[in-house]
């Protein structure tokens, strides 16, 4: 065989190698990107058990301390908030307000030693918990997917196809200010 033989299946070989690992780079982008969809549907049905127990957990705790109006009101406020949430953006930091408010009223709920003694209300404090376990890693299943998208996004030489089919950064799921890292606080 004449060298340019040799040259021309060089070449071609770079060429099929280069195809493959873009074809590879970009299919990997989308499966993470998929991942991340699907553990947002994941933290989106937490969310929606949580959204469907607060009525409940409000109404018991309205029967034993009719007036602490005012956290029951941030709770139901919260709650709506989140249902009226257009972007994941604004729905993340509306679910953050809203774990902040449930955290009011458990704390609320602490000073009735009636109420911390009701079967509905234990029932219900009970199933908040678990869904809140759930979602807290749900979330953490989130942000690894995120991590590892937004990762793979901003390293070389992968960038040059994230940038080609205008793949962008995607949020984490994070408390948004140091006011909702404390605890809560109920003085008498």
């Amino acid at each position: 065989m004449e060298w340019w033989t040799w040259l021309i299946i060089a070449v071609v070989a770079v060429v099929v190698i280069i195809v493959i690992w873009y074809i590879t780079a970009y299919n990997s982008f989308i499966k993470m990107k998929n991942s991340i969809e699907e553990a947002w549907a994941t933290i989106d049905v937490y969310l929606k058990k949580r959204f469907d127990l607060i009525p409940n957990l409000v109404e018991t705790v309205k029967g034993y301390a009719a007036h602490e109006r005012g956290t029951l009101d941030e709770v139901t406020a919260a709650r709506n908030s989140v249902a009226s949430s257009a972007t994941t953006e604004e729905r993340l930091a509306n679910e953050n307000i809203l774990s902040g408010t449930l955290r009011s009223l458990f704390a609320v709920a602490e000073a009735y030693p009636d109420l911390k003694a009701n079967t509905n209300f234990l029932d219900l404090q009970n199933q908040l918990n678990m869904v809140e376990t759930d979602l807290a890693n749900a979330r953490k299943y989130y942000n690894a997917n995120v991590r590892m998208f937004n990762t793979k996004l901003e390293t070389f030489p992968t960038r040059f196809i994230a940038r080609k089919f205008n793949f962008t950064k995607q949020p984490m799921y994070e408390v948004e200010n140091a006011a909702e890292r404390e605890n809560v606080k109920v003085q008498f």
